[in-house]
């Protein structure tokens, strides 16, 4: 079988089909007592494994949680976003909100916590889902009333401000949208911005100057809507790629133009005399034919755009294949040395090309995660192994943190002798030593998209 026609939810993402609630984990090594809070990840787990329409984007979210105080993991939970149809197929009545154009997708890309409330969400016009620290659907939201649309599955929060920076589309609109979200969770700022052609922008960047838009050759596809693609996006050959930069307090959009590529995912950005510097997870190909599937691997790379020349640089930070790149919240939007990624080989065999993936090396596609020292150009591979489905690392900047590398890496990490997931958490700055702490959780936690650490409030 070609995997272009391999189905989605095999492998590390095989969904679950229970919810469980467990308390008292056992833990090997120690939980600092200083981490209070949850760690929290959504990703899609669909119900009906018999939907003819299912796609690697578009499954039913579910929301798996960790609980740590004062030393202990107290809980962890999974629960299904509660989307009327899954409602519906649970026997429980519909939740409050109104989604956007009778949309109502459960989210299931990314779940943060903001101005006190938690938020699940997915991009491409439905509104975020608000979930209750016990991870229950409270419903659909809009900001209380500010929100007139939908949202974004990766919004930026600025360190210094509080607030949320958002770009958001609706899959066939003709505008994408800039949006700020105050510290106290209401829009503040809207600007529109003119895009007929429909790009998919699926994430962008932030800098103290600007926001950072990827207008790449994947677009809405009609054929593909009409063929009933749950995902109606392909790629545009003829369109080349451009970046935009939209000031933060501006309405006007300057274009750069680069080489058609792809990106999902912004490791950071930053603003450096005249110049913005840009690193992401580059994909030279996606969707091509509207397929997820057999398209490219990627790499992380360097855009430098030049603000004086109009032109952009494109340099190759790493040229192993992965994805899920991250940082310490505390430098979003400045200056940055390291940068951590996921190999997460079901992911890469999936999206990868049909051809050439036995030509990497055994470790390209082993299951662990990266740490670039940008300035040193120097990558460290902590290896879980094959079978262990290795999934985004969150950092989490350590108390009085004295170092940008100060801090630890939660991701949860599949266990397949136990047949069972962990939530594993290292020290950043002793990236290939043995674990802070492996949480021992009662079920396994597929593979998924995006989470956050939200600590308590104080």
């Amino acid at each position: 079988m070609s995997l272009t026609s391999r189905p989605p939810y095999t492998g590390g993402f095989t969904p679950v089909t229970d919810e469980v609630t467990a308390f008292d984990l056992p833990v090997t090594g120690r939980v600092p007592t200083a981490l209070n809070g949850r760690y929290l990840r959504n990703g899609p787990n669909p119900m009906d494994l018999d939907d003819a329409r299912l796609h690697l984007f578009t499954g039913d979210g579910m929301v798996h949680g960790v609980r740590l105080r004062d030393g202990k993991a107290e809980w962890y939970r999974n629960r299904w976003v509660r989307s009327a149809h899954i409602a519906e197929a649970l026997g429980e009545q519909p939740r409050s909100g109104a989604p956007v154009h009778h949309r109502d997708t459960g989210p299931n890309t990314h779940v943060i916590g903001h101005a006190g409330r938690t938020f699940a969400l997915v991009e491409s016009g439905p509104r975020p889902y608000e979930l209750t620290y016990d991870l229950d659907t409270v419903g659909a939201s809009d900001f209380s009333g500010t929100l007139l649309a939908g949202f974004t599955a990766h919004p930026k929060l600025d360190p210094a401000t509080g607030e949320l920076h958002a770009v958001t589309y609706d899959g066939g609109g003709d505008i994408v949208r800039y949006l700020v979200v105050s510290a106290a969770g209401l829009v503040t700022r809207s600007v529109d911005i003119p895009a007929a052609h429909s790009p998919m922008m699926h994430d962008f960047a932030l800098t103290q100057k600007y926001a950072v838009l990827y207008d790449l050759p994947v677009t809405f596809s009609r054929e593909a809507a009409q063929a009933g693609n749950p995902l109606p996006a392909a790629w545009n050959e003829g369109r080349g790629g451009r970046i935009g930069l939209l000031p933060r307090d501006g309405v006007e959009v300057r274009w750069f133009d680069i080489p058609p590529c792809f990106v999902f995912h912004t490791l950071n950005a930053y603003d450096d005399g005249d110049t913005v510097v840009v690193d992401v997870v580059r994909f030279p190909k996606m969707f091509v034919n509207a397929e997820l599937s057999g398209n490219s691997l990627s790499t992380l790379d360097r855009w430098v755009i030049d603000t004086v020349t109009g032109t952009v640089t494109e340099s190759r930070l790493d040229d192993r294949p992965q994805e899920f790149p991250t940082i310490s919240p505390a430098v979003v939007s400045g200056t940055h040395r390291y940068g951590y990624s996921a190999v997460t080989a079901d992911l890469l065999r999936f999206a990868g090309p049909t051809a050439g993936l036995e030509d990497l090396s055994n470790d390209s596609l082993t299951d662990g995660l990266l740490k670039h020292d940008l300035t040193q150009q120097r990558t460290e591979v902590r290896h879980f192994g094959r079978g262990h489905h290795t999934g985004e690392a969150v950092f989490v900047p350590s108390e009085n943190a004295r170092a940008e590398d100060d801090g630890y890496l939660m991701a949860y990490v599949h266990d397949p002798d136990r047949g069972a997931s962990d939530l594993v958490i290292l020290s950043a700055q002793d990236f290939t030593g043995s674990p802070v702490a492996t949480i021992h959780l009662p079920a396994r936690v597929p593979l998924g998209f995006h989470g956050n650490w939200i600590p308590d409030p104080a």
